[in-house]
C-alpha cells in the first residue's frame, strides 16, 4: 500500500478512495462570520420521473459458454449506459435530446433567432432567459404560472451483462458471465417521451435581471428477461452461443428550474483550504486566493501595537505618538515633520521614504 501526502492511493487490493474533509465547524457560534456572496436563487422548481421500455428478441450475448455446460439458472442481471469518453458525438453513446416548449411566457432570441443563453451552475451555457407579462401578479405579490411540454428523444444503446451458473457433465457448477451491447433506439427514429409541467415565475418587469430557465436530465437502464424465465428466454446452440429475449427500461429523472441573480448574506466559518501536500525543497509557497480584508481590522493592521506599561523605553521613538502629518496609515507625509513626530528644519532635506 503506497501513500502520497498523506493519503492512501489505490493498490490491488483496494480500488477506491476517500475525499478531503474541506469544511469543519467546532460548533463555536462566535466564529462564524456573515458574508456577502453574489449567486443564483432557486424561485421555483419541479422534478419527474418518465419511464421509456424496449423489448429485444434473440439478443446475441458474448462470449460463448464451454462446451459441455448448460445453463442452471441466472444469477444477475446488471444494465448500464454505453459511453464512449474519446468522442462524445458517437451515436452508440445513450443520449437524451430534450425539447422544450412553454405558453405563457417567451424565450429570449437574438437578431438571427437564436435563443439567448447564459451560464449556468454547471459551467455551460443552459440557461434560457425568460419573459412575460407578470404585471397581473405583482400587484398580488405573487408569482406567474408557465406552463410547458417536455419531450424526450433517446437515441443510443446500453450494455447487458448476465451472469449465468453454469454445470458441466460432472455437476461442478461455475459462475459464467456473457455481455452484449444493445441498441435502445436510432437518430432516425427515437425512443420519444413525452410530459407536460406546470411552473411559478418571478416578477419580470421591476428587475434588473430576467428570470432564467434550466432544465436537465439523467437516466438509468434496468433488464429483465422478456418472461422471467431462464427456459423459455436464453437459448444455446451447439457452438455454445447465448441468445436472450430482454426486456430494458430507460429511467428518466428531469427537473425544471427557475433560477434568479441575487446577492445574500450566509454566517460562514471562512474560506475553504484544501490540505497541503508538503514539498520538502520550498520553503515559502504563494497563496491562491486573496485575504479577506474588514474595515475593524485595517487600523490594527496599519498602526503597530506598542506596550508601553512598565516599558523603560516608553518614551523612544518608536513608541512615541506620531502626529496626523505623519501618520504611517497615510500614503504621503509632510515634509516639515518626521515619523517620531519632531518638526524638521526647513533647509534639511526630508528623510527617504520606503519605495512602495
Amino acid at each position: 500500500m503506497s501513500c502520497f501526502g498523506g493519503r492512501v492511493s489505490p493498490d490491488l487490493y483496494h480500488n477506491c478512495c476517500n475525499a478531503n474533509v474541506l469544511c469543519q465547524f467546532d460548533g463555536d457560534l462566535s466564529s462564524l462570520k456573515t458574508e456577502p456572496i453574489y449567486v443564483q436563487k432557486v424561485f421555483d422548481a419541479v422534478a419527474f420521473h418518465l419511464q421509456g421500455m424496449k423489448s429485444v428478441s434473440g439478443q446475441v450475448f458474448s462470449p460463448c459458454i464451454p462446451c459441455g455446460h448448460r445453463i442452471k439458472r441466472v444469477i444477475d442481471i446488471r444494465c448500464k449506459r454505453s459511453f464512449n469518453p474519446d468522442n462524445v458525438d458517437d451515436p452508440d453513446n445513450l443520449k437524451l435530446d430534450v425539447n422544450t416548449t412553454i405558453s405563457g411566457a417567451t424565450f429570449l432570441k437574438n437578431s438571427a433567432g437564436d435563443y439567448l443563453t447564459v451560464i449556468g451552475a454547471d459551467g455551460n451555457c443552459s440557461e434560457k432567459l425568460l419573459y412575460a407579462d407578470t404585471s397581473g401578479c405583482d400587484d398580488q405579490c405573487m408569482g406567474t404560472p408557465v406552463f410547458g411540454t417536455q419531450n424526450i428523444c433517446i437515441t443510443g444503446n446500453v450494455i447487458v451483462e448476465l451472469d449465468l451458473l453454469l454445470c458441466d457433465s460432472c455437476n461442478n457448477e461455475s459462475i459464467f458471465t456473457v455481455c452484449a451491447e444493445v441498441n435502445v433506439a436510432e437518430a432516425r427514429q427515437p425512443l420519444v417521451l413525452t410530459n407536460f409541467f406546470e411552473i411559478c415565475m418571478p416578477s419580470s418587469v421591476d428587475t434588473a435581471f430576467l428570470p432564467r430557465f434550466t432544465e436537465f436530465c439523467n437516466s438509468a437502464c434496468e433488464s429483465r428477461l422478456a418472461t422471467n424465465n431462464h427456459g423459455r428466454d436464453l437459448c444455446v446452440d451447439s457452438d455454445g452461443c447465448v441468445t436472450a429475449n430482454l426486456i430494458i427500461a430507460i429511467c428518466v429523472t428531469c427537473e425544471k428550474k427557475i433560477v434568479v441573480p441575487v446577492q445574500l448574506c450566509v454566517l460562514s466559518t471562512g474560506y475553504v483550504q484544501a490540505p497541503i501536500q508538503q514539498n520538502a525543497i520550498c520553503q515559502t509557497f504563494p497563496s491562491l486566493f486573496p485575504n479577506q480584508i474588514r474595515p475593524e481590522d485595517t487600523l490594527e493592521n496599519c498602526r503597530p501595537s506598542c506596550e508601553v506599561e512598565n516599558n523603560s523605553e516608553a518614551d523612544s521613538c518608536s513608541c512615541r505618538p506620531k502626529p496626523d502629518c505623519c501618520d504611517p496609515c497615510r500614503n504621503e507625509c509632510n515634509d516639515d515633520c518626521d515619523p517620531c513626530g519632531h518638526n524638521r528644519p526647513s533647509g534639511r532635506p526630508p528623510r527617504p521614504q520606503p519605495r512602495r
